[in-house]
């Protein structure tokens, strides 16, 4: 059953396959978001001109304007989502879209229940902050869809605060501060519990990032944000 919350939500899909963008439209509408079907950059963005849009869904390799070219104009404009579609061979795409604005990437071939859940996710974001993505400031850290607000000290993930504990707050603080900087097990005991750390630090902090993860991510089993780069440590992935 579709959410109450869709409100008719417009979504735009934009891919040069025919089937594509009929296949997530059926999944689209069946969750209760209307539909705007694109199949080039250049009519994405003139229909953008003619129609209000919450959240778009962009594939990147596609004839008349790429999806990347795309990406750039609609930007210099437009505050909303946009999710992009990436081919697994097209990792370089996927950095680029991120780099120039795009605020989330789904790999082809898409699994339905998580492209589903990453739209969800960023609508409840949009209109938690009133149609306007946050922006960061001093009292507040934001790396996508997560907002860390040190004055308040809450998180909020996609909109909507989660409960974390004093230390997975501060592990958490410590990541975000630090985006793309691997910290060992070590590094993050003795940053959050000011102690020397020993051999048993590292099951304590993995622990602690198990809960974190379970909070804060999609798919815990996929993180997105907190990564381990094995036989180092942790970090926190940038968007």
């Amino acid at each position: 059953m579709a959410e109450e919350m869709n409100m008719g939500e417009v979504v735009m899909v934009v891919d040069d396959n025919k089937e594509i963008v009929y296949s997530i439209s059926e999944l689209l509408k069946y969750e209760g978001y209307r539909v705007i079907p694109a199949y080039d950059g250049m009519e994405a963005l003139n229909l953008l001109e003619q129609n209000p849009v919450d959240l778009i869904l962009l594939d990147v390799m596609m004839p008349r304007l790429n999806g990347l070219s795309a990406l750039m104009k609609l930007r210099e404009k437009y505050r909303i989502p946009v999710i992009i579609l990436s081919a697994k061979t097209e990792e370089s795409d996927k950095v680029s879209g991120l780099v120039l604005g795009a605020d989330d990437y789904v790999e082809k071939p898409y699994n339905p229940a998580e492209l589903m859940a990453r739209v969800k996710a960023h609508l409840r974001r949009y209109r938690a902050w009133g149609g306007e993505l946050p922006k960061e400031n001093d009292d507040q850290i934001i790396n996508g869809g997560l907002v860390l607000d040190k004055k308040q000290r809450i998180v909020l993930v996609e909109g909507e605060e989660v409960r974390l504990t004093a230390t997975e707050y501060k592990i958490l603080e410590l990541l975000m501060e630090h985006p793309g900087q691997v910290f060992s097990s070590e590094q993050i005991y003795e940053n959050v519990w000011q102690e020397s750390a020993n051999y048993t630090v590292e099951n304590t902090v993995m622990v602690h990032i198990r809960h974190i993860r379970e909070k804060i991510e999609i798919d815990a089993k996929k993180p997105r944000y907190v990564k381990v780069v094995w036989g180092i440590g942790y970090k926190m992935e940038k968007y």
